[in-house]
């Protein structure tokens, strides 16, 4: 292996061997198109409590400020699709939450893809990004050809729907690039139209402040009141503008061992959600991101939806 190519198609065959979906590689820079959308939005208080958001507006745009000589920004998909959903009338949560934090199964895979291009390929200098630093992961999977950003401002993919998350690697060396893909959703509206408590303000544009993922899983104090039976029994996120979208007919269960479900939590009737234990909560959500709320978040969610 020696030209941009060889390295190119060596990453993206290992994307595959530790189970990624696809991959798609960008040239690091700054994100011109996303800078005053991004600015808009945080302007219009759209991220609520969501503070973090305006940290490191200059970072969030350009991945350069991140790491010293970036060259490319590797972005990749995994599918957390699962194979089997929580009973009927039960209160519920989002299916990215089913098997252990992401956070944690991504990062040890994107370690191990960044060791094995140092091996392979040389003293090649990365960083991995899950979620958990100011880096646009939706504009840069997008930018790759990976898929468009939907009017639910969602990642979405022709042949895999949007039941994935995104990740990056930011690396210092030249690889060939891929080219952003176009836009699918056409006339449809399914996501607005859906949305319970409105908040696809505008085709592209979510109010996070609006959200059931946001109040379930972000807001710290009491769920407004005006919000009151408008959550369709979420006790943690939501997957409504997901679940409409004519695109995720085409979403495949994953493969990931870590994903899958603690079998008590696809059972939980109403009444096991209302009468949740500290013990129960430490068992069916260990190592889950639903720990995030912790137990008295999760109960103030579900005394809410009472």
């Amino acid at each position: 292996m020696n030209n941009k190519q060889d390295y190119t198609q060596f990453i993206k065959s290992e994307a595959q061997r530790l189970g990624f979906l696809s991959c798609g590689i960008s040239k690091s820079g700054f994100l011109e198109e996303e800078a005053p959308r991004l600015e808009k939005w945080l302007n219009q208080n759209q991220h609520g409590q969501m503070a973090y958001m305006e940290n490191h507006f200059d970072k969030r745009l350009n991945p350069n400020l991140l790491m010293d000589d970036a060259k490319s920004v590797v972005s990749l998909l995994l599918n957390y699709y699962p194979s089997e959903s929580q009973i009927e009338d039960t209160y519920k949560i989002s299916k990215y939450a089913y098997g252990q934090d992401y956070h944690f199964v991504i990062k040890d895979k994107l370690k191990e893809l960044l060791y094995s291009i140092q091996e392979n390929i040389g003293a090649i200098s990365g960083r991995a990004f899950v979620d958990s630093a100011p880096v646009l992961d939706k504009a840069w999977a997008a930018k790759s050809g990976l898929g468009w950003i939907g009017k639910n401002s969602n990642l979405i993919t022709k042949s895999i729907g949007s039941f994935y998350f995104v990740a990056e690697l930011i690396i210092d060396l030249e690889l060939e690039y891929d080219h952003a893909t176009t836009d699918h959703c056409g006339t449809c509206t399914a996501c607005i139209d859906a949305c319970p408590t409105e908040a696809i303000v505008a085709p592209y544009v979510v109010d996070g402040s609006k959200c059931i993922s946001y109040f379930t899983i972000e807001l710290k104090e009491n769920i407004p009141l005006e919000m009151k039976g408008k959550f369709d029994d979420w006790a943690f996120g939501c997957d409504i503008c997901q679940d409409v979208c004519p695109w995720n007919k085409f979403s495949k269960p994953h493969k990931e061992p870590l994903f899958h479900p603690n079998p008590e939590l696809l059972s939980l009737t109403k009444k096991d959600w209302q009468e949740i234990t500290e013990e129960t909560f430490r068992k069916v959500f260990k190592n889950s991101a639903v720990k995030r709320t912790k137990l008295e978040g999760l109960q103030r969610n579900i005394k809410f939806l009472q």
